[in-house]
């Protein structure tokens, strides 16, 4: 296995939505990449530019942060054709990681858009190697940009940054230094594409809490309907356990519930519902065990919920 960290510059319509193509609303004019051994060695690297053919103007955001111009683009070659090199490049079996949750779906909705054979069938597990950063060096709800994270680590700048290349270079030197076990059990997914069926479904427990993402469905009330979404299942003991709070939502985007498990305490969950790139919707579910002062709060937030809601009631 290879660690393939990479990174990509896009640009946009330059003169709002209504010139926006609808399927691409950002196309990938770099690709930028470092291939590290499974010792984390630096052992290979890529850099190519590529020549647009949606968006024929630079973006004044893209042409400032990253000092590209067009007229240097033309020299690259069309996305297909540098994906296919970037993909003989990786190798069998690679294990993606990039700054951010960004970059492997805009590749993928790049891929799409030209009709390449996409990458996988399901979710993809790859490392966020900023959400790492945090897990390892911050509260792990933060979210660092990467030459704030360079500095914080005092690793020498030795190229400049806001080039695929280097931003996936300067990647690669936070992510060797990240030695926490617990910290790199934390995988991440891309859903571009959602698990096509049940049996394709993402279950996986990590030491502190676990992950559910479904297969689509096509509005939320089905979702919700889906007793594989909305039971509680003890991640440690694997038991079905009984609601204290049952599910509640102040958007109708996220729910909270809270379970009790006579083994291992109050277990919080929450359903995260996303539109699926293919049409429909998805679930993201994750449940964590909670202390008392936890269980609390959220059953003050719930109260607070349905009295506003009753209040909005009875104004109608």
């Amino acid at each position: 296995m290879n660690y393939i960290i990479f990174d990509l510059e896009w640009n946009q319509a330059s003169h709002g939505e209504n010139d926006r193509e609808e399927k691409l609303p950002f196309e990938i004019v770099e690709i930028g990449a470092v291939k590290l051994n499974e010792n984390r060695d630096m052992v290979s690297e890529f850099s190519k530019l590529i020549k647009p053919q949606v968006y024929h103007e630079m973006h004044f955001i893209t042409s400032r942060l990253v000092h590209l111009q067009m007229e240097e683009l033309q020299k690259g070659d069309t996305f297909p054709v540098v994906m296919k090199q970037f993909l003989e490049w990786c190798g069998d079996d690679p294990l993606f990681c990039t700054w951010g949750a960004l970059d492997l779906l805009e590749l993928q909705r790049n891929m799409a858009f030209y009709d390449m054979e996409p990458l996988s069938d399901g979710p993809i597990k790859y490392y966020d190697i900023q959400k790492l950063f945090s897990l390892a060096y911050e509260d792990g709800k933060s979210r660092k940009a990467l030459e704030d994270a360079i500095d914080m680590m005092n690793i020498h700048k030795d190229i400049p940054f806001h080039r695929a290349f280097s931003d996936a270079y300067y990647t690669a030197k936070i992510f060797d230094k990240i030695e926490d076990p617990d910290v790199l059990e934390k995988f991440s997914f891309d859903t571009f594409n959602v698990p096509v069926d049940k049996e394709h479904e993402v279950h996986i427990v990590f030491s502190d809490y676990d992950k559910y993402i479904s297969r689509a469905f096509d509005n939320r009330s089905q979702l919700l309907s889906c007793r594989d979404v909305t039971q509680t299942v003890c991640y440690k003991c694997n038991r079905t356990i009984k609601k204290k709070i049952p599910w509640f939502s102040s958007n109708g985007k996220h729910y909270y519930a809270v379970s009790s498990c006579i083994r291992h305490g109050l277990m919080k969950s929450k359903i995260r519902i996303r539109k699926a790139e293919g049409g429909g919707v998805y679930a993201v579910k994750t449940d964590k065990y909670i202390t008392r002062d936890d269980y609390k709060k959220l059953l003050e937030k719930r109260d607070d919920i349905l009295l506003q809601k009753k209040l909005k009631k009875e104004e109608l």
